[in-house]
């Protein structure tokens, strides 16, 4: 049975829409008669799109600024880390951002478990990435995304017994539809609604399919972070993104009791503006954050540069630099896979990389690590400024 951790407004919110509820819904029966997309009602009411301009202009800024850094690796293995500890934190599966950046560039296995399920979530977002450059987003992505998540060859429900329960009093708030067949007929719906309804924006169209995948719950385990993967998804699909680094799990963390409570009156009272508007809202802020600090980490770059141009010209290149920049945690063995130099000589960059300032080591076990302090606290801040070189 999966669960809305720490929503105990859930059951407050099933007895609030209930008297306005068609009567097929029921919380505690499966809800096979979950209405196909598009609804009857109107997407696209006026404040709809009116908050859409807004998600719409902040997303192409978003866009743009991920461009104007040089090398994209730095963007790729960044920042989908934190959506990854967010997204995995709204499912009561906590790491530290220390441990989730300092096991992503070595053996995940000797993680902690709650870290290992955490960097499963970067795997499964890089394997979606991958896959919608190549074919559309289908229920096949969905499959792949999930299994990759928790690391198990699953595929669409079959067995009965799934259900939302109001923790931890374990009453039953949604008890989603039932049956194989019928779910894949309902995925189908979705998949024809993302790629067949042009006339409605496709931000729009992201929105009500997170909602709509959330109430299929097609899967045992894994629905919401794989749901909030294929928003992102979904907007490269749509060219409205070249990159997986629309953070929406940050905005949902600290929205978290109005995310349920929108997705709940969708499905009790048809409520379908109030969601697309808590979405849009999300889509903007987020782009605007995910923005900024882009431009802050393409700043500490460019002063890293400078530094390390006029401080240490022997060791100086533009590609040592993107090194210690596509992880904040660097080994040896990354100097050495970029091709700048055998072991001794890539010890001898890092260790005068330390010697000014721009790296501190740390002993792991029998290996040493370099972490780019600025850059590790920069990924890990709201903030976005960084302690400037002297």
């Amino acid at each position: 049975m999966d669960v809305f951790n720490a929503c105990t407004y859930c059951l407050h919110m099933v007895k609030k829409h209930k008297k306005v509820s068609t009567s097929r819904f029921d919380p505690a029966k499966p809800y096979n008669a979950l209405p196909p997309l598009p609804p009857h009602q109107a997407l696209e009411t006026l404040p709809v799109l009116r908050k859409c301009v807004g998600a719409s202009r902040a997303l192409a800024g978003l866009k743009e600024a991920a461009r104007l850094i040089p090398n994209q690796n730095v963007l790729i293995n960044s920042i989908p880390l934190r959506e990854a500890r967010d997204s995995s934190a709204i499912e009561n599966i906590v790491t530290t951002n220390d441990t989730l950046f300092k096991f992503a560039n070595a053996d995940p296995e000797k993680a902690d478990d709650a870290t290992k399920e955490a960097l499963r979530y970067r795997t499964a977002l890089m394997q979606g990435f991958k896959d919608v450059r190549e074919k559309p987003l289908s229920t096949r992505t969905a499959v792949l995304v999930c299994r990759a998540i928790k690391n198990v060859d699953l595929d669409i429900r079959q067995v009965p017994g799934t259900a939302l329960a109001h923790h931890p009093s374990g009453n039953i708030i949604y008890t989603p539809p039932e049956g194989q067949a019928l779910l894949r007929e309902k995925l189908t719906n979705l998949e024809q609604f993302l790629h067949g309804s042009e006339e409605i924006d496709p931000i729009i169209r992201m929105a009500a399919a997170h909602y709509q995948f959330e109430a299929i719950h097609p899967f045992t385990d894994g629905n919401g972070r794989t749901g909030r993967i294929l928003n992102t998804l979904f907007l490269i699909d749509k060219k409205l993104l070249d990159l997986p680094i629309l953070y929406l799990s940050r905005y949902i963390n600290e929205h978290r009791s109005e995310y349920y409570d929108r997705l709940l009156a969708v499905t009790t009272s048809g409520a379908w503006e109030a969601w697309l508007l808590y979405m849009l809202t999300a889509i903007e802020e987020t782009s605007l954050w995910t923005t900024a600090k882009i431009r802050a980490i393409g700043d500490l770059m460019d002063a890293t540069v400078d530094y390390v141009s006029a401080s240490s010209p022997k060791i100086y290149s533009r590609e040592l630099i993107e090194v210690i920049f596509t992880q904040p945690y660097s080994r040896i063995a990354n100097v050495v896979d970029a091709k700048l130099g055998n072991r001794a000589t890539s010890s001898k960059y890092l260790k005068e990389l330390v010697a000014k300032g721009v790296l501190q080591e740390r002993q792991e076990g029998r290996e040493n690590i370099y972490i780019n302090v600025r850059f590790l606290e920069l990924l890990t801040s709201d903030a976005n400024d960084f302690k400037r070189f002297t």
